[in-house]
C-alpha cells in the first residue's frame, strides 16, 4: 500500500519576537510550506481549541505555557525559550496536522465560531465570596486561573462540592 502524501511539508521559523506576556520568553512565528486553509476547520474540532473563526480560518489552541495561533498561511507559538525550542514545536506541530489530515475523515469538521470563555462569564457563575480557599486571592483571579488552565473547577472548595455547580463551570471551560 502506498503512503499517502504528507499535507505539510514543513513549517519554517521566520522571525522570534519577545513574548509580551512572558518576559524572557519569545513568540516563534513560522510559515507553512502549504497552506493551511483545509485542515484547519479539523483542528478546530480538537481538545484545547480557545477560539476559532471559520470566516478567517484562524485557530487558537492553548498549550502549556502560552498558545499556538494557526492562519492559513502563519503559525505564531508564544512563551517560547529560544529558536531552536520554537523549531522543534514547529516540527512537533507539523506532525500534529498531518495526523489530522491523515484522519479527518473520523473528525467532524467545525463549521462555528467558537470563542473562549472571559474571565466575567466565569467569575458570575462562582461562588464571588473571595474566601481565598483556592489559592487565588480572589473569585475573579480563580476565574483567570481556570481560563490559562493553571486551576481546575476542583480547586475551589464549594464547586468541589457542588457537583452541578462543577459541571456549568467545566461546561464554560470546555466551550473553549
Amino acid at each position: 500500500m502506498m503512503a499517502q502524501e504528507p499535507y505539510l511539508h514543513a513549517i519554517q521559523l521566520i522571525q522570534t519576537v519577545p513574548c509580551l506576556a512572558a518576559p524572557g520568553k519569545l513568540i516563534a512565528v513560522g510559515e507553512p510550506s502549504s497552506r493551511l486553509d483545509e485542515v484547519i476547520p479539523f483542528l478546530a474540532s480538537l481538545p484545547n481549541v480557545i477560539s476559532y473563526n471559520p470566516v478567517t480560518r484562524q485557530l487558537m489552541l492553548r498549550r502549556r505555557p502560552g498558545f499556538i495561533t494557526l492562519e492559513p498561511g502563519r503559525v505564531s507559538i508564544t512563551q517560547v525559550a529560544d529558536a531552536a525550542e520554537g523549531s522543534q514545536l514547529l516540527e512537533a506541530l507539523v506532525e500534529a496536522v498531518n495526523a489530522t489530515w491523515e484522519h479527518r475523515h473520523q473528525l467532524l469538521a467545525v463549521q462555528a465560531a467558537r470563542r473562549a470563555p472571559r474571565p466575567l462569564d466565569l467569575w458570575s457563575s462562582l461562588p464571588r465570596s473571595n474566601w481565598g480557599e483556592c489559592g487565588e486571592a480572589s473569585c475573579l483571579a480563580f476565574a483567570v486561573a481556570l481560563i490559562q488552565g493553571e486551576r481546575t473547577a476542583g480547586d475551589c472548595p464549594p464547586l468541589r462540592a457542588d457537583h452541578d455547580w462543577r459541571l456549568r463551570i467545566e461546561g464554560l471551560l470546555g466551550a473553549a
